[in-house]
């Protein structure tokens, strides 16, 4: 028997959720399906850079299953880039985690937030230093 799979953790989930090349009518386009944790993936390693261990701990996932997820993904996006077919972005395993991040500079003692899945901040908003650390919450 397969084992089930675990919903990915999505942090970002825009309310766009359709691409088309622009000027060919629907009733004329083939479409492709791109899973909603299938684009956080793209999000975070192509947009953001991360590596695959680090995003996949974002995702909840092991390194090597957030690999065949991007994998699937980018072939997904490439297969729609070259051959004209329009994107739909829905389904998959996923859940929304919606948790705020709290980081402390180190060199003027100011908190902020920053919502999950935006990448790691590099500098402090008030004093621009980049000597600044996550506070870890229960």
């Amino acid at each position: 028997m397969v084992r089930p799979q675990k919903d990915r953790q999505v942090a970002f989930n825009p309310e766009i959720s359709y691409f088309k090349p622009r000027g060919i009518p629907m009733m004329q386009l083939e479409e492709v399906r791109l899973t909603v944790d299938e684009r956080e993936a793209i999000r975070l390693s192509d947009l953001l850079g991360m590596s695959h261990e680090e995003a996949g701990r974002c995702m909840g996932v092991s390194r090597a299953t957030f690999g065949r997820i991007i994998q699937k993904g980018r072939k997904i996006v490439a297969d729609a880039l070259i051959n004209g077919k329009a994107i739909n972005v829905e389904g998959g395993n996923y859940r929304i985690v919606n948790q705020a991040r709290i980081f402390k500079c180190k060199s003027c003692n100011h908190m902020w937030q920053e919502e999950k899945g935006t990448g790691r901040p590099r500098r402090c908003p008030k004093c621009m230093q980049n000597n600044l650390h996550r506070i870890l919450q229960n």
